[in-house]
């Protein structure tokens, strides 16, 4: 297989091998950049509004009729998604860390990931004549994994994430009331 621009597996000239520490720093594939990473948890820092006017008890209140609460909804998922996006993260790591199970898993998930690309640096994966991809790196490492996350109650958890997120977006989303610059800028359309 050769490498492509396009191909996160690929090693650069003067990159450090897969299995060196450079700095006590474990280098991963390029797909998985720490860089790509900071750079998106940067940009939504930056537009985060102020977590006290976020929480703030006298902007909550009960809207008047539908229209006003779809118009809420609309303009606070517009003007705090950066805040939505780090409750979101937050809900995931409280259920990561409250489930040892789910910690366990997901080592085993990142373990068999890594332990396949490593092997994949030394030769080339080839099952069947066929050499394996990035893609199919990582359904393998799923397909290992699967049995600890099925045990974990992984499934249980996503919707646990998902429920709790809704539920704490959706009611922000729709009591918090909208300043009045907020209100002339949204004209809901009768449908």
């Amino acid at each position: 297989m050769d490498t492509k621009t396009g191909d996160p597996f690929s090693m650069e000239p003067g990159e450090p091998s897969a299995a060196g520490l450079i700095g006590n720093r474990l280098w991963f594939t390029r797909g998985i950049s720490g860089g790509v990473a900071k750079e998106w948890f940067e940009r939504r820092r930056l537009a985060m509004r102020p977590w006290v006017s976020f929480v703030d008890q006298r902007k909550f209140s009960k809207p008047r009729n539908f229209g006003e609460l779809c118009q809420r909804v609309v303009r606070n998922l517009d003007t705090y998604h950066s805040n939505y996006i780090f409750i979101f993260l937050g809900l995931i790591l409280y259920c990561i860390i409250s489930s040892p199970m789910l910690l366990i898993a997901l080592a085993v998930f990142l373990g068999a990931f890594y332990i396949i690309h490593l092997k994949s640096l030394e030769s080339k994966l080839v099952v069947f004549g066929r050499e394996i991809t990035g893609a199919h790196q990582l359904s393998l490492a799923g397909a290992v994994s699967f049995p600890v996350f099925w045990l974990a109650g992984a499934g249980t958890a996503v919707f646990w994430v998902l429920g709790a997120t809704l539920a704490v977006i959706g009611s922000h989303a729709a009591f918090r009331e909208l300043d009045g610059a907020d209100m002339e800028e949204l004209i809901m359309e009768p449908v």
